[in-house]
């Protein structure tokens, strides 16, 4: 299993050149990638402006978004940035891409929540054919219509979520699938379904399965860690409360979280801060590495 560690992106009180000082220590101490999560609505660090960052602060380091909600773009910007990062990163981007639950997140960015679900079948098509160099955007300007990013590989995409959908999506465009929140029992049917998919689809190899796991290692600071994720999904109201107890804050929880994603068959786990302290990139380094 492949292990990786989240910057601390919008977690209250973090400072950009932590976000660098951050990953700079994940890359020293031998984790595979960093990821990110996000929101519009939100006072955080934007994901592939951070990780455009982190990718000059480092040099072997995977970068992740887990997830950008992928309808609140125009599709020929998300085009743009994502080919630039890839690039910039020397091919290290993996593009983790869901709807998000949120209107909140889609109002701020002026974007239709109700018809997100095909905005993002619209987009996902859209991304592939932009990345393969094709010439997708022109408007009314028909002479003018050309390629929108510069040309090169495409990026690899995680698709977010646990319907029916994201199973399709998964199957047609992703590299694989993040479960994002919720732990292993809420990933493991969909894995099983993402898999059968896969097959059903005649995709080679296997997919990438990538799982999620709020932490904090110091117990001092349970209270921030706790306080943090309740206000972070307030929207979600009681959802709130499992979210916040399901973060695992001590060395047995963190081994035993580990442990069990890999039992239902997850290829790749991101650790993800709930507190903006650097030490706790060594700390988690020493339990899990």
């Amino acid at each position: 299993m492949r292990i990786g560690i989240g910057i601390p992106n919008t977690v209250p009180g973090v400072s950009g050149p932590l976000i660098l000082d951050w990953a700079r220590r994940a890359e020293e101490r031998g984790f595979a990638f960093v990821s990110t999560i996000g929101r519009v609505g939100y006072p955080s660090y934007d994901s592939l402006t951070a990780l455009a960052a982190v990718a000059g602060a480092t040099s072997r380091l995977g970068l992740t978004t887990n997830a950008v909600l992928g309808p609140t773009y125009p599709d020929a910007v998300l085009a743009k940035i994502t080919a630039t990062v890839a690039q910039l990163s020397a091919g290290r981007l993996t593009l983790g891409l869901g709807v998000g639950a949120r209107e909140s997140d889609y109002l701020p960015a002026e974007r239709d929540f109700a018809d997100r679900g095909a905005a993002f079948d619209r987009q996902l098509e859209f991304l592939h054919r932009a990345w393969g160099g094709e010439p997708v955007a022109a408007g009314d300007f028909a002479d003018e219509r050309r390629a929108v990013a510069p040309p090169g590989e495409a990026v690899p995409v995680l698709i977010g979520g646990h319907g029916k959908r994201a199973v399709r999506r998964t199957a047609r465009w992703g590299a694989g699938w993040t479960g994002a929140g919720g732990g292993p029992r809420r990933a493991e049917p969909t894995i099983k379904e993402i898999r059968q998919a896969w097959q059903e689809a005649g995709r080679e190899g296997e997919p990438r399965l990538l799982g999620l796991a709020y932490f904090s290692t110091d117990d001092r600071r349970a209270e921030d860690s706790d306080r943090y994720l309740r206000s972070y999904y307030a929207y979600a109201g009681d959802h709130a409360n499992t979210i916040a107890e399901g973060a695992v804050r001590t060395p047995s929880a963190i081994r035993g979280i580990l442990r069990d994603f890999e039992a239902i068959g997850m290829t790749e786990l991101t650790f993800t801060p709930t507190l903006a302290d650097l030490s706790e990139v060594d700390r988690l380094a020493d339990l899990v590495l």
